[in-house]
């Protein structure tokens, strides 16, 4: 492969959601024709590529795909009776390739909605742990970094080559690899290493900052920005936190704690019956509403396009009440665009359940016109 000098493999790898299999497949095959999957298991899946794709296009192939949590190209497996074992093996597989890291995770095994919420992330899980432990130990050679190359809570550089360890089974690991090219690609399995911090009102804070971290939306201190669908305030809290003023719009009860805060304003309405002078001076709009995305757009649309708001940029959680809709996110996209809004993205994040997370920004930015009185 290009900068490497390794040779490629014909195949790739994603890990995804447990049940966003299938929706990761269909997306693959959107991508153009002759990508086939091969290997597959719960939150897992390798594709075999087309016999007419290089690498050479481009190792930021897998940044546009929505369902991977964490891709890149694939070696193979490699299976043992014991961490040891697997290690020697592993090492052996991924001898003549370069790198800067080595990232260790597990592949996910239950569903979002029934992981309890001290559930260990898939970088910390005993298996993980003891993988990285014996791969550390059987290293046949140290990057320059040296043991730092293991430290899950360690970014990789931007342009870093990463040796990819996916534990399938006790009993099986994945070689995979990739060049830190995203905010997520920099970490283990595409997770930041977030913990909730003891003042959040619920997990929400953990969807919110991952979206903000993974988007890179150029929000800075002070910003005035709205919130659709605030209650009870775990995500208010983590915009609160980065030094934002936060106009909370929901029919619902905010937490008290949330609502002592000096830079949050609650305004007790559905977004339908929001008054537009309320949104004057907000220019970051934000939306976590337990509706169908054709009503979400709506709303926002409705706000955005309004004459007299100017919306800079935007994080919407879209609710895939089924999987089906996954084939209309294109749709969605580009509804999304048309409001003028040229930098678009969208991602199954770690912290989302069945839903999609997307950043949309307007660069440059273009304030309308005031209108005559």
């Amino acid at each position: 492969m290009e900068g490497t000098g390794a040779a490629w493999p014909g195949f790739v790898f994603a890990t995804c959601q447990v049940g966003a299999e299938q929706a990761l497949v269909e997306e693959m095959g959107r991508c153009g024709p002759g990508w086939r999957p091969a290997f597959r298991r719960p939150g897992f899946v390798t594709f075999k590529a087309p016999a007419d794709w290089a690498p050479e296009r481009g190792w930021g192939w897998g940044k546009s795909l929505i369902f991977a949590l964490a891709s890149g190209f694939s070696y193979g497996s490699v299976h043992g009776k014991s961490p040891e074992e697997l290690a020697q093996k592993w090492w052996t597989l991924a001898q003549n390739l370069p790198f800067h890291r080595v990232h260790v995770w597990q592949r996910e095994t239950e569903l979002r909605e029934s992981r309890p919420d001290d559930a260990p992330l898939p970088w910390q899980t005993p298996l993980a742990q003891q993988a990285r432990q014996a791969l550390q130990q059987a290293c046949p050679r140290l990057p320059p970094v040296g043991l730092a190359a293991f430290d899950p809570t360690e970014p990789a550089a931007f342009g870093d080559l990463v040796l990819d360890c996916i534990v399938i089974e006790q009993d099986q690991w994945y070689l995979g690899y990739h060049r830190a090219r995203g905010p997520a690609s920099r970490y283990p399995g595409g997770v930041f290493p977030l913990e909730l911090p003891e003042h959040a009102v619920s997990r929400a804070w953990l969807k919110m900052e991952e979206a903000l971290r993974w988007s890179g939306l150029p929000i800075p201190p002070g910003a005035r920005c709205a919130e659709l669908g605030s209650a009870p305030g775990g995500s208010t809290q983590a915009l609160l936190d980065r030094g934002m003023y936060v106009l909370g719009i929901d029919p619902a009860e905010m937490h008290p704690t949330v609502l002592q805060h000096p830079r949050f304003t609650h305004l007790r309405r559905r977004s339908t019956q929001t008054p537009r002078r309320a949104l004057r001076k907000v220019r970051w709009l934000f939306s976590d509403m337990n509706v169908a995305p054709n009503y979400t757009l709506t709303a926002v649309e409705n706000i955005v396009t309004h004459p007299e708001i100017n919306i800079r940029g935007m994080i919407l959680t879209l609710k895939l009440t089924k999987w089906q809709l996954a084939e209309r996110i294109p749709d969605w996209l580009r509804r999304i665009r048309s409001w003028g809004y040229n930098q678009t993205q969208a991602r199954q994040l770690y912290y989302n359940r069945q839903e999609i997370c997307v950043a949309a920004l307007q660069r440059p930015f273009r304030r309308k016109p005031p209108r005559n009185r």
